[in-house]
This record gives structure tokens, sequence and C-alpha cells, in this order.
């Protein structure tokens, strides 16, 4: 069987002048020239196809594979098929080298893209001017809650996120829905690790604005007792720093969750707080440009009394209010420093307890039923009754008026009457 050579153009020109050569027609020195070699290579070259005909020819290397071929080309390629299906190249490499596969995110995306595994689309957006980071850690935080099917489930939760304008740091919480009670947690948390920043960048919605004029939304209470400025963003490109975020997240995040088997919000928040969150900030924090942090420290105060849901109510004459359909009344000892119709504060809490407050002293408070009432009531009235009559029993002839006093202005007529300043009744 005869063996088949491939040639390219150029060994077939170098051919073509070397068996000119062979045959005397020009010399070695005209077919370098020709070939574009020097007279040395030239004679290496023809020394060569005297000695193995066209075999001399053709390059050594041909067929052969690369020295700087991966060597586990096929084995990753298999891997992001069965694992890896959907992750961006950068992303797949990192999981990649956690499996002790060492591959630049470039190379990689190269092969997806030659297999038809990988398609990057352009994303046309309209043009918004760049605006300078923050120079402080805690200058400004932005914050927004990403409303997506983080689980995988076709059930969307929202991962509220926290960023650092001037670092990049993150912090984010999960729960059911953007609501007053996940800001909060998030809040509470990262001025429990850093300390209270100085302003926060917000859109309109009403769990961050009060949309009625000249009132404040719960988030703007708890804002305005720590000293913190709400600053409103009245379009998401303006907090483009938290935005960008939620595409780092429901692009890594969801495929972390997925790996590690999570389904539920309450393994997310530890899987967050444990192992995704510090990966994540020790790869994309960047260095403040000034590097003294503007968070205040928190000095003592309970946060647990800052951020609660507050509410006014008045105490009634039997030293009772209503919250929540709920009936409280105050304890005896408080009661009696407490006049009624005062406002009390009433403070619910995150873990849900109720808490309340007067003149900035906590308050002891019993709930009640209506049933609980009426029987206070009727067993107090029944005590005062039973007090008249034994005194009637034991003093018959005793004037009943000390148990029915008079009113008030009449006292008062009888005692400017005795100091001469009004006429004796009948006069």
């Amino acid at each position: 069987m005869r063996e088949v050579l491939k040639m390219s153009v150029k060994e077939r020109e170098r051919k073509a002048y070397l068996e000119m050569v062979k045959q005397g027609k020009i010399t070695i020195k005209q077919a370098s020239e020709h070939c574009g070699l020097s007279y040395r290579q030239g004679r290496r070259v023809y020394q060569a196809y005297l000695a193995k005909g066209d075999a001399g020819l053709i390059h050594k290397s041909r067929d052969q594979q690369s020295n700087r071929k991966h060597p586990h080309r096929q084995i990753i390629l298999a891997l992001y098929r069965d694992k890896y299906d959907s992750f961006g190249p950068t992303l797949a490499s990192e999981y990649l080298l956690k499996l002790g596969y060492s591959v630049d995110h470039e190379t990689l995306r190269r092969w997806l893209i030659s297999e038809g595994l990988w398609i990057r689309e352009r994303q046309r957006k309209k043009h918004h001017p760049r605006r300078e980071r923050r120079a402080q850690f805690g200058e400004l935080l932005q914050i927004d809650g990403s409303i997506h099917d983080w689980f995988d489930e076709g059930k969307h939760t929202c991962l509220l996120n926290i960023v650092d304008d001037a670092t990049g740091k993150t912090l984010s919480v999960m729960d059911t829905g953007e609501t007053t009670a996940v800001i909060f947690k998030a809040l509470w948390k990262w001025i429990e690790n850093y300390g209270v920043p100085m302003a926060v960048y917000v859109d309109l919605k009403t769990a961050y604005i009060s949309p009625k004029e000249g009132e404040m939304s719960c988030f703007q209470q708890v804002c305005k007792k720590l000293g913190i400025e709400v600053i409103k963003a009245y379009s998401p490109q303006a907090k483009g720093r938290v935005e960008r975020n939620h595409r780092v997240y429901q692009d890594r995040f969801i495929k972390a969750l997925r790996l590690a088997g999570i389904k539920t919000i309450k393994d997310a928040n530890r899987f967050l707080a444990d192992e995704f969150l510090p990966d994540l900030n020790k790869r994309f924090e960047r260095q403040a440009r000034n590097p003294v942090t503007a968070h205040r420290a928190v000095n003592g105060i309970d946060l647990n009394q800052i951020f609660c849901w507050e509410s006014e109510r008045k105490i009634q004459h039997d030293w009772t209010f209503s919250y929540h359909g709920q009936l409280y009344q105050v304890k005896k000892r408080m009661g009696e420093t407490i006049a009624p119709k005062s406002t009390l504060l009433v403070r619910t809490h995150l873990d849900g307890a109720m808490s309340v407050w007067h003149n900035d002293e906590a308050v002891n408070v019993i709930s009640i039923t209506k049933d609980t009432l009426l029987h206070q009531n009727s067993q107090r009235n029944s005590r005062e009754t039973t007090t008249v009559s034994k005194a009637i029993k034991h003093n018959p002839k005793r004037d009943n008026t000390i148990f029915f006093k008079p009113s008030y202005s009449t006292l008062q007529r009888e005692k400017e009457i005795q100091a001469g300043y009004a006429m004796p009744y009948g006069h």
C-alpha cells in the first residue's frame, strides 16, 4: 500500500526547484533564492530531499500533537456539559480550578465557542455618564432588592443587596419579598459589622420612601434616628453599582445554590454568610481612595429599639389601650404614674416582640380580653357596693353624704363662704 503524504503549496514549489537542481538545470544557490532560503538552509533541504525524497520536504510536526495543547481539554468540555452548562467561561474556569483543572477563561471561551456551547449576545444599552466612586468606605451605600427565581423552582424570592459605593463590598440577605423587615435585617447586619454609614442610595419603592408628602416611611424614620442621609434614585442607572451587582448574583449565586443543593431561604442565608459573600468580596472588593472609613461607631445604641415599627396610643381611664385588635392594660404600679389620656409609644420589633414606652421609660403591660376587663369592672363595683352597705348597716343614722360626696363646685363654694368671699345659702 502506497503512503499518502500531505504537502503544502510551499513544499510543492520547493520540490519543483530541487528537482531542477537534481537534473542540473539550476544551482542550489539559485533554487535557494527562489524558495526564500539562505544558501546553507537550501543545502540542508536539498540533502534531506535526496535522502528521503518528498518526505524530507514535509514539516516534522505535521499531524503531531502540539506541545502547547491542553492535556485535559476533552475532560474539561465533558465536565462543562455535565455540570456547568449555562455557566460563563470565567465562572466555569473558577469552578474547574477547584476540581484541579487549570484553564484560562479566554482559552475556555474559545473552546466553548468552537464546540457551539457558548454564544455571547451583545447588549446595547442607553449611554449614561459615569459617576466617580465615593472616596471612603461607608460614605455611601446603595441598597436594592432583586426579585428572581433563585432556586430554579419557578417561585420568585427577594435577595436584598447592599453595596458600598467606594469599595464594592457587598452584603446580602434573602427573604420572601422586598419588605421593610428584610431591609431592617440587612442594614442592622451591616451596622454590626462595619458601623453606621453616612448615607444610603435607594429607589422610590414605598418600603424605602413614603409616597405621602411630609410623611416618612419606617425606613426613613430609622435612618433619621441613626443620622443616615437618605438619597433618592430616580432611575436604575443612578444606582448602577447595585444593579450590576444583581447580575453577578443572578449568574454566580444561582449556580452556587444549585451545586450546593440548597432549596430554602434559611439555608441560602447561611450559605451567603459562611461561604459565598466572603469569596465574592475577596474577588471583587477594591481599595477606597481614602483608607479612613466613614462609618461611625454604634456607641452602645440599642439597635433593637431602633429597627422597629412605632405607633402611638392613648391610654384610657381604666389604663388600657388597643393595639392591632388586642387589648392591653398597664400594670397597677406603672398606672399610678401615668395619667389617663397620656400618649404611649408602642414598638414592634423584628423578632415579633412588643414593647411600650412613656417618656423614654419602658412600661409594663399585660394583654387582656374584653371579658376580663368587664369582669374586673364588675368586681370593683361589687366591692364598692359592699363597702357602702356595711357602713349603712352599722351606722343607720349616719349621714350618707359621706358616701356620695358633693361635686367639686359645691365644696369650692363652701370654702368661699367660710372665707367671706361669698354669701351663705339662702341670702
